[in-house]
């Protein structure tokens, strides 16, 4: 089988590449899947770099988030062969076949498509668990998602308005912009310049926030104190930016909110039933058709350079496909 591996560390890509493997055997309590697709994530990248919490030892198969068929599963597995399944996995994704735990995947719906639900899974579970899960979203309620155009930002976008929410979508790309509008579904788009507390308060008529969505970090979180309004949450997803913010504790105290840091996969993990039902509450909006995860390329697995390269260059608008 062809898989795309990681065999050594490297800025630049050059430690990956594209070869044939033999197809890996399922160990107890796997299900060896057929990939039909799979999302590229910013881990992925990360991984690639040694920059990631997790660190898999090269060489390894890249590829967090897949979708696909199952060609085989164990007897204890609650599978069939011919199931439509799509999940989550540390490694192994972009390959023609991936063994994966069963408990990490689920049925897909009829009415998703394995492209649909390859891109969906580890952003929108992310989005739920950050807005609703922790965040106790409700319809009225004001949202600023900052790194807007990403995979995760605009499935927060996309969440967010489906619960009702008022959404403003920040970006530092001027290019984008346009794009973000047409693509998030966002009432308004904030062009992040270093300061938009000025933004945020004249499109809230100077109420603020409820919630802050954060991805980014650094200069981002450091205004993004100022942008919560009292009683609201700061939520912490990621430091894309690459430097990790530091708050003195006087700031939440004085304006009365909350920071929530968030690790869906984590949460999934220590309460098995809530991850569950995150990603029961997500299929169902998306097989209900208010929710629509927008992919930006769709590229065959020989094509990874592409996708790897547009998502180092920030180039990218929501999610990239692998089709193995």
């Amino acid at each position: 089988m062809r898989a795309l591996v990681v065999s050594r560390l490297s800025d630049d890509l050059s430690g990956i590449e594209l070869i044939d493997l033999p197809i890996p055997e399922p160990k107890q309590g796997e299900v060896s899947v057929r990939v039909h697709a799979a999302s590229l994530n910013y881990p992925d990248l990360l991984m690639t770099r040694g920059e990631y919490q997790f660190k898999p030892e090269p060489p390894f198969v890249s590829g967090m988030e897949l979708a696909g068929e199952v060609i085989l599963a164990d007897s204890e597995c609650p599978f069939q062969p011919g199931d439509r399944v799509t999940g989550g996995t540390k490694t192994g994704g972009f390959a023609q076949v991936a063994s994966v735990q069963a408990r990490s995947l689920r049925i897909i719906p009829d009415a998703i498509s394995f492209a649909q639900a390859a891109a969906m899974g580890a952003a929108y579970s992310t989005a739920y668990t950050a807005l609703i899960e922790l965040g106790g979203l409700s319809a009225g309620q004001t949202v600023l998602v900052h790194g807007a155009s990403g995979g995760v930002g605009l499935a927060a976008c996309d969440l967010a308005g489906a619960f009702g929410a008022t959404v403003l979508a920040a970006t530092h790309s001027e290019a984008k912009v346009e794009r973000l509008k047409a693509a998030s579904g966002a009432d308004h788009v904030i062009l992040n310049k270093g300061r938009f507390r000025e933004s945020v308060a004249d499109l809230t008529n100077g109420q603020l926030c409820d919630l802050v969505f954060d991805p980014v970090g650094g200069d981002v979180f450091d205004e993004s104190t100022r942008c919560v309004a009292f009683g609201g949450k700061l939520l912490v997803v990621g430091f894309v930016a690459g430097r990790i913010p530091e708050i003195a504790l006087n700031i939440p105290l004085i304006k009365g909110f909350s920071l929530v840091g968030v690790r869906a996969g984590e949460y999934a993990r220590r309460f098995p039933e809530r991850g569950k039902a995150i990603h029961d509450a997500v299929d169902k909006l998306m097989a209900q058709k208010r929710l629509a995860p927008h992919i930006d390329k769709i590229l065959p697995l020989e094509q990874w350079r592409d996708a790897f390269g547009s998502m180092q260059s920030g180039e990218i608008m929501g999610k990239v496909v692998l089709e193995p």
